[in-house]
């Protein structure tokens, strides 16, 4: 049931946005990284929101909110890009290139600085407070801000060939695309999550992978579906705005509600590991075929997410080591 709603609302949201674009002339990449990228970040928000409010302050939720927003983040770069190129090779608009991707990596950067107070500041401990929430926030309307200044760049190149659906049905399409997204999600976090405490795995794995991975689904669902249809920038721009609405606005809104929320150092190998993958994406744009991520670094991609899984399950124990 809970894939069945995923796949479905993955058609409805890429099939309303596009339509959505065509109507106002609004260019795919400006809808992926708005309304499509906050629709499949909406179960992140949901489940740092109720993370925090089950065990409000305790170390499991921090790092079941962490490890969440983090484990996503990768899933997004590696997996879904991975996954949504091999497809089919995805063009990076030039604008997004230069602009969305670097700000993106900027947003993790500060992040890292954000959270690591021991490191930066010589604090006793690490972790958001409200202010560090409200500089993310600051950070992401200034993101909109941005967006909503270059909705209309270069539209008339794109989506030529676009069903164009009535207002309401456009709007009933979106929003049921959300749904069912959110609700798909979270139908297969929970058994997966009931399975995971079943077994006694620890509140940080789970959030870096049972639950990022499951609140990655959407992401998932949506570029698989977009490169599919060959939606580059559909699928592009969900996955750079889905973890720049991550970090900012997640974390962020996390934060004011639930603050201070306590960072354990040890996640910090995973956040490096999200900035590579983010420059990963900056730097393929210039090999091979220029401003296209080809099959064969989407292959790279898959590779080097099959590697980071078997490092955290050695890491955490739940697998021997090759040495």
């Amino acid at each position: 049931m809970g894939f069945v709603l995923l796949i479905k609302g993955a058609d409805y949201l890429v099939d309303g946005a596009s339509s959505l674009a065509k109507r106002f002339n609004v260019s795919d990449i400006a809808i992926g990284l708005t309304v499509v990228a906050m629709g499949t970040s909406a179960p992140e928000l949901v489940v740092n929101i109720i993370s925090g409010s089950v065990q409000d302050g305790g170390s499991g939720a921090n790092e079941v909110v962490f490890g969440n927003i983090i484990g996503s983040n990768i899933f997004n770069i590696f997996l879904i890009l991975g996954i949504a190129s091999i497809i089919y090779p995805l063009t990076v608009e030039r604008n997004a290139l230069w602009k969305e991707v670097p700000y993106s990596l900027l947003a993790t950067l500060i992040f890292f600085a954000l959270v690591n107070d021991s490191l930066f500041v010589g604090s006793d401990t690490n972790g958001l407070d409200t202010k560090d929430g409200i500089i993310l926030l600051v950070m992401f309307v200034m993101f909109l801000v941005y967006i909503f200044m270059n909705l209309s760049r270069n539209p008339e190149a794109e989506l030529e060939d676009i069903e164009v659906h009535g207002s309401l049905k456009t709007t009933l399409m979106i929003v049921f695309g959300i749904v069912g997204l959110v609700l798909g999600g979270k139908i297969i976090v929970d058994n997966a999550v009931e399975i995971a405490k079943f077994f006694k795995v620890s509140d940080k794995m789970i959030g870096l992978t049972i639950l990022a991975a499951g609140t990655s689904l959407p992401e998932l669902a949506t570029s698989a579906v977009a490169a599919f249809h060959k939606k580059s920038d559909l699928a592009v721009g969900n996955i750079v705005g889905s973890n720049i609405f991550n970090l900012l606005l997640v974390l962020g809104s996390t934060a004011l509600v639930h603050a201070p929320l306590v960072y354990t150092p040890s996640l910090n190998t995973d956040l490096i590991i999200v900035m590579v993958g983010t420059l990963m994406l900056f730097l393929f744009m210039f090999t091979l075929n220029k401003y296209k991520l080809d099959r064969s670094e989407g292959i790279v991609y898959i590779i080097c997410f099959v590697a980071y899984s078997y490092y955290l399950f050695v890491r955490e124990g739940i697998v021997p080591g090759l040495f």
